[in-house]
Order: structure tokens, then sequence, then C-alpha cells
């Protein structure tokens, strides 16, 4: 046993120092020596004296995600279970059942269907909650666990028994695994006789070629094309060379996009467009969100920073960090942060403090400015400002905790159960408001507003500090109780677009679901107001 630990250590340090890509000073290589031989030392305790077995997987595992974890929240251990969750991120296919899911009332739930994937041809409807996977329980297992198991070989065969709403009993279904493959622009078209569309969702292999596509299309029936809007909401990005790609059909050839630097200076890189753009005078928008992030922030940034077109929407996630992988031996690998990337302007749009893994808004006063090519001012750090910055109502309490608490997702599902068909997503409508109500009301749910939080804080001060002022406090808690009564009607048009996109999702899937998305949105309603406004649009590239 001590032989084969002291190999490990003359292992790692070997094994270390071939890999290291310049000489460390000697008082650091002594510390990375001494705490290799601390932890392997720890490791040979606890594996022969701790009281139960130790499963060296899960172990390792822990220690390994706590030390990446501290350096920040995009450097990751990728296992050799974890490969296909890679795969999809990089080229939108795995191979797996076309589903997703979360764990609702303990049990791993689906929660989408792709249309024509292994889950959707093997009869799986979202709601069902699996039971077991090939006789065993998965109860209590988290989404990570079962997609272990659910993910394989294309053509091999898994057994899950589920339990259907509105169905007694369970049931069990034979489900054939393959190769999923998930569109990367799930939706393009006019969303008025003038302007285009082309929702972009992940920056996955072939993403530009597929936007490109999309354009010359609507180009093609509509020679009366007036602008087109690009939907980068909810795209955590992907590949850094499709997000050159998606901006190079708009913008010039040989333009700079994006320079990366780290701290190994022989990978430092600039990108500029290598072909000719598909049009690089219409008038653009393009709809961001602080989900927006990664290769979204580099489009929409050069977009910006060439005054190329408008960004509508709400200030972008802010990660400007550039993330490689490197093999680390039985099929594992490490995606690490090497560089951060910077956009024409010179400015990177990194946030520079989280809080949990989200990053922290950055007042204005703390990031450093910039110019566009036109010289308009930008800001650097905690991502990118749009020109036109609207309010997002899913970040109010109320519609949080609908979403959280699977409220909207329960109704959808009880309405799906009556009603087997619907209209198309351009005719459907949700006009029941007062049965969700009824829903909502027989379900007790709960939240707390800011209004609350605050007094509930400004009542523990009161008492700490022994202050009487019961009659006050009552009087002000009973209006802030009776304001909340009438959120959700407040909320009405709001409540009834999530429904509905929910709803027609479970018919049509994910373009379903984008259509009908477009026919409710503020957002898209603001950018075709503004490119079809000559003077507005070109009065905002000024500045």
């Amino acid at each position: 046993m001590k032989r084969f630990f002291k190999t490990l250590i003359l292992v790692a340090i070997v094994a270390l120092s071939a890999a290291t890509t310049f000489q460390p000073d000697n008082n650091k290589y002594f510390e990375i020596t001494k705490n290799i031989e601390i932890f392997t030392n720890l490791y040979k305790e606890l594996n022969t004296y701790y009281v139960d077995d130790v499963d060296p997987g899960k172990l390792m595992r822990k220690g390994i995600d706590a030390m990446v974890e501290s350096l920040d929240p995009f450097t990751n251990y990728i296992s050799e279970s974890d490969i296909e969750g890679y795969r999809f991120l990089t080229e939108g296919k795995y191979n797996g059942i076309g589903a997703l899911s979360r764990q609702i009332d303990g049990y791993v739930t689906i929660v989408e269907l792709y249309e024509g994937q292994p889950a959707d041809k093997a009869g799986l409807k979202v709601g069902d909650q699996i039971l077991a996977v090939d006789g065993r329980d998965a109860g209590g297992k988290s989404v990570e666990e079962l997609n272990e198991v659910l993910r394989g070989f294309p053509g091999t065969i898994v057994e899950l028994t589920i339990q259907r709403p509105g169905k007694p009993g369970s049931t069990k279904l034979m489900l054939t695994r393959g190769e999923v493959d998930v569109p990367n622009v799930p939706y393009h078209g006019m969303v008025a006789n003038d302007i285009g569309y082309v929702a972009l969702t992940t920056f996955t292999r072939d993403a530009g070629r597929h936007v490109a596509e999309a354009v010359k299309e609507m180009k093609t029936k509509n020679p009366n094309l007036k602008g087109i809007i690009l939907d980068l909401r909810g795209n955590g990005g992907g590949l850094l060379n499709e997000a050159v790609n998606v901006a190079n059909i708009f913008i010039p050839r040989n333009e700079l996009v994006v320079t990366t630097k780290g701290k190994v200076k022989e990978w430092d890189r600039a990108f500029k467009t290598l072909g000719t753009p598909v049009d690089e005078q219409i008038p653009l928008a393009v709809l961001i969100d602080k989900g927006s992030a990664s290769a979204s922030e580099i489009v929409c940034g050069v977009i910006q920073d060439y005054d190329r077109g408008i960004l509508l929407g709400q200030r972008s996630y802010g990660k400007g960090l550039v993330q490689n992988t490197r093999d680390i031996g039985y099929n594992a690998k490490l995606k690490l942060t090497t560089a951060k990337y910077y956009i024409p302007s010179g400015r990177c749009i990194q946030s520079v403090e989280y809080k949990n893994g989200e990053p922290v808004d950055i007042p204005d006063t703390r990031r450093t400015p910039f110019k566009t090519r036109s010289g308009r001012i930008v800001l650097d750090g905690g991502g990118v400002k749009p020109d036109i910055v609207l309010d997002q109502p899913a970040d109010d309490a109320i519609i949080r905790a609908l979403i959280e608490q699977n409220f909207i997702f329960d109704y959808a599902t009880n309405f799906c159960l009556k009603h087997p068909t619907i209209s198309t997503p351009a005719d459907f409508r949700f006009t029941d408001f007062d049965d969700f109500l009824q829903h909502v009301e027989n379900k007790n749910f709960s939240y707390e507003t800011e209004s609350e939080k605050m007094f509930r804080q400004l009542k523990e001060k009161a008492d700490k500090d022994g202050l009487k002022a019961d009659a006050e406090l009552k009087a002000l808690e009973a209006k802030i109780k009776a304001l909340k009564k009438s959120d959700l009607a407040q909320y009405k048009e709001t409540i009834v677009d999530l429904l509905e996109k929910e709803i027609v999702g479970r018919y049509f899937y994910q373009t379903g679901k984008v259509k009908i998305g477009l026919r409710n949105d503020r957002e898209i309603e603001e950018a075709v107001k503004v490119l079809r406004d000559k003077t507005a649009y070109s009065n905002l590239l000024k500045g």
C-alpha cells in the first residue's frame, strides 16, 4: 500500500512537470509537490481507516469539484459520464433520449420533448414522472444521476416505468436510444410583412451557416424586407468560431471580431471575419437578456461596437472568459478558463464579481468607458448594455414564484388532459384565466413580495430596538396584503403569455413555443417599430 501511494505521488509530480508550459520558481514548485503529497496521504488515511467504505470516484469528484469551483463558475471537470452533456453543448448532438427534465416532487419529470427524437417516438409525454429505469428505483435521483443511465449508445434499449398525470397506476415503455440532434435555429420567418426574425438558441456546430441560410431565404422570399431581428435571448453561448461566423453574416470580411488574451502568450489570438457577408446594410435589431452569454455577447458586442445594428432587452450575463478543454486521461476532460476575450472597441465584458455562481450587477460608475466606431460611449465589465433597455416582467417575484413552484407547468399538464388537440399556434388563445386563478387558489400559492421582505426586516428591527409601533405596523401589513391580492390580476397579460407558450409547446414542440411567443412579445413589437422608423434607428446608432 505504501509503495503504491509513493508511486502515485511520483507519477503525479512527473506528469505535472511534463505538462507545465513554463518554468515555475523553486518556491512555487515546492508548494505544488508538497500539497500533492499531503493530498495523497490524506486520501490514503481516509481509504484505510474511515469507519465506512469510501467510494473513490465520489470522494475524488467532490475534491476536484471544490477545487475548480474556487476559480470561476466556468472551469469544470468533465468525467467520462459527463461527456455526452459536453458534446451536446458543442455540437448540438448527444446520444440519449431527446428530452429535458427536472426533479419535481421527488422524481425526475419530463418538461420538454424534442420533436421526432427517441423519447417522442417512444410515446413519452411532458409531465411524465420516471419511477424506475430498467427496473431500478429512480425515486430521489437527481437529473444528473438519471442522465448517466439514460444516455448510451444509439440502438440500445432502456425500459422506463413512468407515472402519467391523470392515469392510475404506472406504465412501462421501451425506448430505443439514438443520436439526438437539436436544431440551433428552431424557427425563422416573418414577424411583420417587412421584418424578418431568426431565433438562435445556441452556438453549436454550423450555427453560422444555419443563420445565414435563414437570412438568405427571407431575403429571397421577401424582396421588400426592411429589417431583421436576431433573437439571442437565453442563448448561453457555445463555440467561439461560430460567434465569428454569425457576426460575419452582417459585417464585412477581414473585420476584427474578438481577441483572446491569457497567461500563455503563445495562445493569444485575434479572430477576424473570413467570408463575404450575407447583408451588411439591412437594418438589424438584436434581442438580448441576462441569459445571453459568452458567444452571444461576442456577437451583440460586435454589432454594437461597429454600429451595425441596435440592441434591445436587458443587460447580458457578462461572461468574457474563454474555456478550452484538456484531456486528463480515462476519457475525462478539464474545461478550464485560459483567457479573456476582448471585442473590437477593446472592452472585456466579463463580470468581475459572483455570488452563488451568478454575476453581481456592476454599477456604471465602476465600468470603464470605450467608444464604438462612430464614437458612442460603451462600457466594459458586467455584460453588454442594450441601446434600448426594456424591463422583464418574469423578474418580478410573483412570476418567478409561479414558474419555480410549477404552477404554470402543472396547469398546462391539466389543460392537456382535458384537451386532446388545440388550434394552430397562430390561432390558439388561452381565455380561461379565472380557471387558472382557481387552480392557484386550490394549490395554496404563496410567495413573498419585495414589500413583504422589507416589512419583515422593519418589524425585526423595531422589535430589536424596542420600538412600540404595533398599530402602525399592523396597518402597514394590512395594506401590503391588500395590494398582494390584486397581483395576479395585475400580471394577467404576462401569465397568459407564459401559459400559452407552455400549452402550445406540449402540442407543437419548440417551434410552436417560439411562434406563439412572437405573437405576444413586447420586445419584438419594439424592435419592429424601431426598424421601420429610419430616423429613430439612425439616431440610436449615432448615440
